[in-house]
């Protein structure tokens, strides 16, 4: 996370005061949160996260909340309504699709609120959308069919989505007075490659998409973020499949996984290879290592950062590369959690990031 590495305000301070950047500060959260209170989010985000707090998603609000829904608020002259089937693209702006754009906004006034509350600039901040794919997986066209069937359609969303992030980018730099990272979440891109996504009869399923044809788009999607005014653009997919080396190819500064998912140092040989080139070739890692739901039990700091510890001796990298090149997160969105859980899970990210760099003598 270099933006971290130049100038990190902080809380530790005197309002607009400065620090050195803390190891802490190489932990964050993947954006959606439980429950419908969303100044409580906030403040909570700001509090545990003060190196890298993120825009509050809280999906349990209903329509225009979730992912697919708030970043179809963001498109520039595209909109959306709600069908029964879902998600479908509509001839003018509608309720639908103002709630989408209003839920947006109070979610920056929200952020912006508890940083001013807070007294301190973070180091960043980061904002959160659906890729190119997700959303054009995720919203119909009047026929009914997806707007990834239509490759006109397709690249009309991904050009308005471009658009929309150089408002958002910018609107968040200029209220945050931080560097914006953005993180593109490309959840259902799995199964856009797989062919695995039905029509709308429920019989079928949706042609697979090229590899190549794939990557573009994603890439523009990168390009257009950067274009926005974005200091690091993240991709993240935590299928437990995800397209490491198309990810990778898209030009991102750092690629977000579910670590637990791809099962670790155990994973198949061909994903460890292709983290490891990953990292390799400059590319950062978020490593998802803290459960995203209420364990069992409280689980030990040791137990959770094993996967990580156990995957760079895999790789044959130095662990050091855990403190300067990798960001912990849990392993998705918090939407499912208790809000107990959603706290701790947040806070145990950052416990873990300076733990990473000071390792206890234990591991």
């Amino acid at each position: 996370m270099g933006v971290s590495e130049t100038s990190a305000p902080t809380d530790a301070v005197p309002a607009g005061g400065s620090r050195e950047p803390q190891p802490g500060d190489r932990a964050t959260g993947l954006g959606s949160w439980p429950g419908t209170d969303l100044h409580e989010a906030a403040r909570t985000i700001v509090g545990e996260l003060p190196g890298l707090p993120h825009v509050p998603e809280l999906p349990a609000r209903g329509v225009g909340a979730d992912m697919v829904g708030r970043t179809a608020g963001l498109l520039v002259d595209l909109a959306v309504e709600v069908w029964p089937s879902g998600y479908r693209v509509a001839r003018r702006a509608g309720g639908d699709h103002r709630r989408a754009v209003e839920l947006l906004a109070r979610d920056v006034d929200a952020l912006d609120e508890a940083l001013g509350e807070a007294g301190a600039t973070p180091p960043a901040v980061k904002c959160q959308v659906a890729g190119p794919w997700t959303l054009a997986a995720g919203v119909e066209l009047r026929s009914g069919h997806r707007v990834l069937t239509d490759r006109g359609a397709l690249a009309e969303f991904a050009a308005s989505l471009g658009e929309g992030l150089r408002t958002h980018v910018g609107e968040l730099a200029r209220r945050t007075q931080a560097p914006v990272v953005v993180q593109i979440d490309e959840p259902t891109l799995p199964a856009v490659l797989a062919g695995s996504l039905k029509t709308p009869s429920g019989y079928g399923t949706v042609g697979a998409v090229p590899g190549a044809e794939a990557r573009a788009l994603l890439e523009g999607a990168v390009t257009a973020a950067r274009q926005a005014g974005a200091a690091e653009v993240v991709v993240h997919c935590c299928h437990p499949t995800p397209p490491l080396a198309l990810l990778g190819a898209t030009g991102p500064d750092a690629v977000a996984v579910d670590l637990g998912a791809l099962g670790g140092a155990d994973a198949p040989t061909e994903v460890l290879d292709a983290l490891g080139e990953l990292w390799e070739g400059g590319t950062e890692l978020w490593l998802g290592i803290v459960p995203s739901t209420d364990p069992p039990a409280k689980p030990e700091l040791g137990d959770l950062a094993r996967p990580a510890l156990d995957l760079a001796d895999r790789l044959g990298v130095d662990r050091a590369h855990l403190a300067d090149r990798a960001v912990v997160t849990p392993a998705c969105g918090l939407a499912g959690a208790s809000p107990g859980w959603a706290r701790r899970a947040t806070s145990t990210t950052v416990e873990l990031a300076r733990a990473f760099a000071d390792p206890p003598d234990s591991w």
